[in-house]
């Protein structure tokens, strides 16, 4: 089996900072969240190919404490392990909780409210343990807060009592990477006489990779390998860039597979991501007990089709920003509605719910009802960037807007439809134009426009470049989804389908 055998992305759209373990003969996979809720997705797979989203690990509002975070805080780069027949999930939540222990018998849920662990002030935390039972807490030293804001430590570690959140000791530094800047993800692995010490460095952006150290003991001495970065794509013409930041497990045949992030850039300079950060895979040997990774190779599967169905009970998929779906939005009737609380799209907490977009050409759609309200089809990746189509009746027609707005700009177009059954459409599309100009340049153009009463009006064909990881910069990726401004607005299904083919 190799890395290609695995589709690829392994999980598509806004999936970054990914964490696995096996437990016998079935996978666990989670990723961050940011400013989303609910918080770190829980994904099984028996096989690595097929994954299911059985849960998320932060349901409740008080398990990460998301409600004020700056965007770019919030869930960062859980680690997910088992031991002792528990599973744990170790995450750092900046500006919010901070380094945070989460457990449960059942990975679907429901998962504990959380172990502050004190102490601990860095990013993206790994959890192992030593023969003896002895819990290591290994991270990268960034500072986030107070006085040294910025300042970066190298790798951290720590012995905890995770019963009680004590730190057992002070915090040492364990390696400092091999000289790329921003070491991070560490991960700690006991393989045949050797602890191995796997981190990221090289900042999450096109200079990313994966380096390794080895030592005796969980606390070292670390000597780096040879090749480090051992997997990374910098100034390479590859199709999935920023390869970094993975975690290893044994795979399905035996053989050591990692998962890591990378994103899918595209325009003629492939320059612009525009579903952010997303989960891959590929395989590792091992020579003279160093790994040896494959470069990770493009993979995707034909389409996507995701139709939901407001009858239905709500699925865990759905997203809205620091405060849950259910805080935002109730079903009724087969039909999803959300009442407008003073908020737009440019505020902190929207009243917003959206589902992951993953492919990049997708066609979406929603049946809306504008009677009691305005509201509309939006696609966001924060409050400064988003574009949306949205409705209000009045003197008997459809008043429509398409709205673009990055950092500083806003623009508007208008127009008009029969008061009739609407229908709103957001769509993406790559540039179809084989020749060199501004056309081919950039990620893809996204359309907005509508239908009622058997007439359309296109009101708007954007630059998606905007809403990429490169220009907008959050660490997420787009979301689809419904949102209101006015009133209360009532949704009777909605739809995306894609390909990336």
């Amino acid at each position: 089996m190799t890395g290609t055998t695995y589709p690829n992305p392994l999980l598509p759209g806004f999936n970054p900072d990914p964490s696995v373990v096996r437990v016998e003969d079935t996978y666990y996979l989670v990723t961050s969240t940011f400013e989303y809720l609910p918080g770190m997705p829980v994904y099984r797979s028996t096989d690595f190919v097929q994954w299911e989203q059985i849960g998320n690990v932060g349901t409740r509002p008080e398990q990460l404490r998301l409600r004020d975070v700056p965007t770019g805080t919030g869930v960062w780069a859980p680690t997910i392990r088992h031991h002792d027949g528990l599973f744990h999930v170790i995450v750092t939540v900046p500006r919010g909780r901070g380094c945070v222990v989460f457990t449960a018998t059942d990975p679907a849920g429901p998962w504990s409210d959380g172990t502050v662990l004190d102490g601990v002030h860095g990013i993206d935390p790994d959890l192992a343990w030593d023969e003896a039972g002895n819990a290591f807490v290994t991270y990268s030293g960034l500072l986030l807060e107070g006085p040294d804001l910025g300042t970066h430590l190298g790798i951290q570690q720590v012995r905890v009592d995770l019963e009680t959140g004590r730190a057992l000791e002070e915090p040492r530094s364990i390696w400092s990477g091999s000289g790329f800047m921003f070491p991070e993800a560490p991960h700690l692995y006991h393989r045949g006489g050797y602890w191995y010490l796997m981190i990221a460095e090289g900042g999450t952006e096109r200079g990313h990779g994966v380096s390794i150290a080895r030592g005796p003991s969980p606390e070292g001495p670390f000597e780096p390998g040879p090749a480090n970065p051992f997997l990374t794509a910098r100034s390479t013409t590859r199709p999935i860039q920023n390869t970094g930041h993975g975690d290893l497990v044994e795979g399905p045949d035996g053989k050591t597979l990692m998962v890591l992030l990378g994103v899918r850039p595209g325009g003629g300079t492939r320059a612009f991501s525009p579903l952010g950060r997303e989960t891959f895979v590929t395989t590792v040997d091992w020579k003279d007990d160093w790994p040896v990774a494959e470069p990770v190779q493009l993979s995707v599967l034909p389409s996507i089709t995701d139709k939901v169905s407001f009858a239905e009970p709500w699925d865990n998929r759905w997203l809205a920003v620091r405060r849950t779906p259910s805080e935002v939005a109730e079903t009724e009737d087969g039909r999803l509605r959300i009442t407008a609380d003073g908020s737009t799209l440019d505020d902190l907490r929207p009243a917003f719910v959206g589902r992951r977009q993953m492919t990049i050409d997708v066609a979406s759609r929603t049946r809306v009802d504008v009677s009691a309200g305005t509201g509309g089809l939006a696609v966001r990746y924060d409050e400064d960037h988003h574009y949306e189509i949205e409705a209000r009746a009045e003197d008997g027609r459809l008043h429509l807007t398409a709205r673009a707005s990055v950092p500083g700009l806003r623009q508007e177009w208008r127009g008009e439809l029969p008061d009739a059954p609407l229908t709103l459409h957001l769509d993406a599309r790559r540039p179809s134009s084989a020749e060199f100009g501004t056309e081919m340049m950039t990620s893809d153009h996204v359309e907005l426009w509508a239908e009622a009463g058997g007439e359309q009006v296109r009101l708007a064909r954007i630059d998606g470049r905007y809403l990429t990881a490169e220009t907008a910069a959050s660490f997420t990726g787009r979301v689809i989804g419904l949102y209101a401004v006015e009133g209360t607005v009532s949704f009777g299904d909605f739809e995306v389908t894609g390909s990336d083919i």
